[in-house]
């Protein structure tokens, strides 16, 4: 059995809690086999946004496909 991580970054302008939910979220519409995520870094965007948008930076590890012969 083979994983692969790969990085996606949610975002929410409410919360963390909201920025890793739409990271979990868009991994599972458009990734199969996701078995776990980790949440490495957050952060929030004041710069080029109107108020505060919550960034959440996570690795996703989804199981890839048994090769066949």
């Amino acid at each position: 059995m083979v994983f692969k991580k790969v990085t996606l970054i949610g975002r929410s302008t409410e919360s963390f809690d909201g920025a890793v939910d739409d990271a979990i979220e868009r991994a599972e519409q458009t990734l199969d086999n996701v078995h776990w995520i980790e949440v490495e870094e957050l952060g929030v965007e004041v710069a080029s946004v109107e108020g505060h948008e919550y960034q959440a930076e996570v690795s996703v590890a989804f199981k890839l496909r048994e090769e066949t012969e």
